[in-house]
């Protein structure tokens, strides 16, 4: 049995619905960000960063997303979320995994938490350099996926393509939105269309793509 603290739309989805594809059983704790929880105290003897999700693997607090992602694909390898050890579709998935974690969801950070830079709000020269950025992104994932789609393993569906719909959705309110890219949006519906992703958005509350 596991435990997922999470917040409904955040960091937290991915593994959410890397749960779901497993079909593992698992427990839900919410973490109200409305009131702050994140940072009481009870919750940061869990996760000391005061973010989710956190996962109780054995009773053990682990955290990082897409850590928590290669981890459940490891321990459930009937899920086929990740490739076999030693083949290079294993290396490609570990590859891209880590790119989007380092240079996509990093950069968000930036759009979503001015203040984080010293700021109420983003300047807009900032602003504008931090949506580069992104766009850039997403043209090298357009650029991939369209030579070797429709996933990000080609023919074959695993956790690294929940990890790029997960991070697609919150452009969605952006300037331009993943999905006015192409194949990045073949592959979100793809994703979307999975029961995996409905039961999520029912156990979430979750409407908005």
């Amino acid at each position: 049995m596991y435990t997922l603290y999470y917040s409904p739309g955040t960091a937290s989805m991915v593994v959410h619905q890397a749960l779901l594809e497993i079909g593992a059983d698992y427990r839900l704790e919410l973490v109200d960000f409305d009131k702050d929880a994140q940072h009481n105290a009870e919750y940061l003897k869990l996760n000391p960063g005061g973010k989710v999700p956190t996962l109780l693997i054995d009773g053990r607090p682990v955290y990082e997303s897409v850590a928590l992602l290669t981890i459940l694909a490891e321990r459930h390898p009937e899920a086929k979320l990740i490739p076999p050890v030693g083949t290079a579709a294993r290396d490609a998935w570990l590859q891209w995994s880590v790119f989007l974690s380092n240079a996509l969801m990093s950069t968000y950070r930036l759009w979503f938490y001015p203040d984080e830079l010293g700021f109420e709000e983003t300047p807009p020269a900032i602003r504008a350099a931090v949506q580069r950025k992104i766009e850039s992104i997403w043209d090298r994932l357009e650029a991939h996926l369209s030579a070797h789609g429709p996933y990000m393993l080609g023919q074959d569906f695993s956790g690294a393509d929940l990890l790029l719909t997960m991070l697609m959705r919150w452009s969605r309110n952006m300037p331009r939105p993943a999905t006015e890219w192409p194949a990045l949006k073949q592959l979100a519906d793809l994703v979307r269309a999975r029961p995996s992703w409905t039961r999520l958005y029912e156990l979430e509350g979750l409407s908005e793509w």
